[in-house]
C-alpha cells in the first residue's frame, strides 16, 4: 500500500514544482508597455514660406515622420532625431523618393538640411536653431502636408 503512494506523491510533487517554476518565470518575464507621446504639425506653406519653429523632446529619441500631400509632389520621409538642449539637433534617416537616400548629421545652425518630404526635394525640414527645426517650402506653389513626432 505504501509502495502505491510513492509514485502518486512523486507525480503530485513534480506537478507542483512545474506550476511554481512556470509562475516564477512568468512573473519575471512580464513586460511593461507604455503609450508613446506624439505631436503632429500640419502645414500649408506658400512659395518660399517657413513653418513656425518646432521644438522636439530633449535628450530622448524622437521619430520624425513627414508626408507631402500636394498633387505631383507627394512624398514621405523620416528620421530618428536627438535634441541636445542649447547645443544641436542630431539625426539619421531616409529622404523622400525620387532619389531616396540616407540622411544624417548634426547641427545647431539655422538652414541646415535635415530631411526632404516631397518627391522633387523642394519641401524640407531644416534646423531653425540649436533647439528647434522648421518646415521650408522651396517650391513656387503652396505645399501641404503633415509632420508627426513620436517619443
Amino acid at each position: 500500500m505504501i509502495n502505491k503512494r510513492f509514485p502518486r506523491l512523486g507525480t503530485l510533487f513534480l506537478t507542483g514544482m512545474v506550476a511554481v517554476l512556470t509562475l516564477a518565470v512568468g512573473v519575471h518575464a512580464a513586460q511593461t508597455i507604455t503609450t508613446p507621446n506624439a505631436a503632429e504639425v500640419r502645414y500649408s506653406l506658400g512659395a518660399g514660406d517657413n513653418s513656425a519653429a518646432v521644438t522636439p523632446a530633449a535628450s530622448t529619441p524622437v521619430l520624425v515622420m513627414g508626408v507631402q500631400n500636394s498633387l505631383g509632389y507627394r512624398g514621405v520621409g523620416q528620421v530618428a532625431l536627438l535634441h541636445v538642449p542649447s547645443s544641436f539637433l542630431e539625426w539619421t534617416g531616409i529622404e523622400s523618393p525620387a532619389a531616396a537616400a540616407l540622411t544624417s548629421g548634426f547641427s545647431g545652425s539655422a538652414g541646415t538640411h535635415i530631411l526632404y518630404l516631397d518627391y522633387s526635394h523642394l519641401v524640407q525640414i531644416q534646423v531653425a536653431s540649436p533647439d528647434t527645426f522648421l518646415i521650408h517650402n522651396g517650391n513656387s506653389i503652396t505645399m501641404t502636408g503633415v509632420v508627426t513626432m513620436i517619443w
